[in-house]
């Protein structure tokens, strides 16, 4: 037991290191002999974890995302915020707003990651859906959502949000707000509920990332 826990600590260094050389070099700039010599292990204990710098990246992925679902989670458990705005800081939590997380999204987004970026959506996805579809079906107990199918609705606005919002490069002000404003048109037709009650909660998560 006391070997398995010396593993999982050098594991997390080596995912640590890596994060922080990924964040300041880029990945493509960074080597594996870079991590290595920057804890000072023999090269046997790296690929004894990870058999590439990719499999690294691959931890490192998976790591930003068990944070952005735990941080969802917080938030929609928070009964102190009102719903509407539980529902969409639940889903603003998924924004990636660290440097590691700029430099993953930079990797994921290059044609030769196309396996990771949809690796990383389908994390994503499956992990949010669930939060998403208590947050409905408590609208629905409250008559705020009149949604017939919860858990498809949350699948539509999870995949939707996701689909036309991942990647903004090169988007002009004027096409954004049109998006956003689709978003909320259509994310309200399939949650069930009234013209304009998201307008505002919405908008608030753009204005904060302006």
């Amino acid at each position: 037991m006391r070997h398995e826990k010396r593993g999982d600590a050098r594991k997390k260094e080596i995912l640590d290191t890596a994060e922080q050389l990924f964040a300041v070099n880029g990945f493509d700039n960074t080597s594996t002999n870079d991590i290595i010599n920057a804890i000072g292990i023999a090269r046997g204990t790296l690929y004894h974890h990870f058999i590439s710098k990719e499999d690294i990246l691959d931890s490192v992925i998976d790591r930003i995302n068990e944070t952005l679902m735990r941080n969802a989670k917080e938030i929609a458990e928070d009964k102190q915020i009102p719903l509407l705005d539980r529902l969409t800081g639940s889903i603003c939590a998924l924004n990636v707003d660290t440097s590691i997380g700029e430099e993953v999204l930079i990797q994921v987004h290059k044609p030769q990651n196309a396996l990771l970026h949809q690796k990383m959506q389908e994390k994503v996805i499956s992990g949010i859906v669930p939060i998403i579809t208590g947050l409905i079906e408590e609208g629905n107990s409250d008559g705020i959502f009149h949604s017939p199918y919860p858990k498809e609705a949350a699948e539509m606005v999870i995949i939707y949000s996701n689909a036309a919002f991942d990647d903004l490069a090169g988007i002009s002000e004027n096409e954004l707000m049109q998006k956003i404003q689709a978003f909320i048109c259509h994310t309200e037709r399939i949650i069930g509920t009234e013209e304009g009650i998201l307008q505002e909660p919405i908008m608030r998560i753009f204005q904060k990332k302006a």
